[in-house]
């Protein structure tokens, strides 16, 4: 089935363009002002994965802490007799070996995880998830480029930052733990943005095949059209990807929290990009281009 609507997309994308631009320098705010809230992937500390074998309340773990003089005070999760403390701080080994005597007067029973990150290690990371998404948006310019052309490409990227960026900031915004899962969050969204935004492009350059554009409205016509004709197919990927998503957050781990919420975020601004951004920014860099011909043909005229 395909949708038949009279809502203008290309029409309307100033309203939409503005608004990514306002989300955009929030980001970019919050960003400046709080940065991330890096997790022990991406920052240097000590992360204590306990599984216990009855459940342990997390004042039992507050006053056992108390005793320990850190300069910032752990971050604890709990779960299902699975805890996970956070300590800013890398543990020497021991201190490790008296945190895991004191919390065995608790449950004698647990066992525990220990993974440290020092300062170097954390910087290493934060350098490459950066060259990740670098080498991934450069892939994607050179694949779009070549099977399209670079007006193509070059609204693809920018619909595909868009997404990365928004759902950066919404993380830096709501204070979010930021740490590996994440990074692969990040590069899952780029992956189904571009897809998405693929699918529409592709309907584009076959309409374009038969229809006979003369100026900017015709190609807005036909991009309108194109969009419509393609909005089911958006729509159930959404949906479908959103189900799963939805469940891996309800129902999934502790560990792979974030990831979900980064992805449900991502569906989203993936849908919203595709749409509203990558293909009227594409009619704006094409209208550039039908302008030419005319200013040359009058100039012959002239002559």
């Amino acid at each position: 089935m395909r949708f038949k609507g009279t809502f203008n997309f290309v029409h309307s994308s100033k309203y939409f363009f503005i608004f990514s631009i306002v989300i955009t320098i929030l980001g970019a705010v919050s960003l400046g002002v709080f940065g991330l809230n890096y997790g022990v992937d991406f920052s240097s500390g000590t992360n204590v994965d306990i599984t216990s074998t009855k459940t342990i309340e997390k004042t039992q773990v507050d006053d056992l802490l108390k005793s320990y003089d850190f300069k910032k005070e752990p971050i604890i999760t709990t779960g299902a007799e699975r805890m996970t403390i956070r300590f800013s701080e890398v543990l020497t080994e021991p201190q490790e070996k008296q945190f895991k005597a004191d919390f065995n007067k608790i449950d004698p029973g647990a066992s525990f995880e220990i993974s440290t990150v020092d300062v170097e290690i954390a910087r290493e990371l934060q350098r490459n998830a950066l060259l990740a998404v670098g080498i991934a948006s450069l892939g994607i310019i050179l694949y779009v480029s070549i099977r399209f052309e670079w007006r193509f490409a070059v609204s693809a990227v920018v619909a595909l930052l868009h997404d990365a960026f928004m759902v950066i900031s919404l993380f830096s915004i709501l204070r979010l733990e930021v740490n590996l899962p994440f990074i692969i969050a990040i590069l899952t969204i780029i992956g189904y943005s571009i897809n998405d935004t693929i699918v529409i492009f592709d309907r584009i350059r076959e309409n374009l095949r038969f229809s006979k554009v003369k100026n900017i409205h015709d190609l807005a016509h036909l991009v309108n059209d194109s969009i419509y004709q393609t909005l089911t197919r958006s729509i159930n990927t959404v949906l479908t990807v959103l189900v799963a998503a939805l469940c891996l957050f309800i129902f999934g781990s502790e560990s792979i929290r974030m990831f979900s919420l980064a992805i449900l975020f991502g569906l989203g601004f993936g849908a919203y990009s595709s749409i509203f951004i990558a293909s009227p920014l594409w009619v704006v860099l094409k209208s550039k281009e039908k302008k030419k011909p005319k200013a040359s043909t009058k100039t012959q005229q002239a002559q």
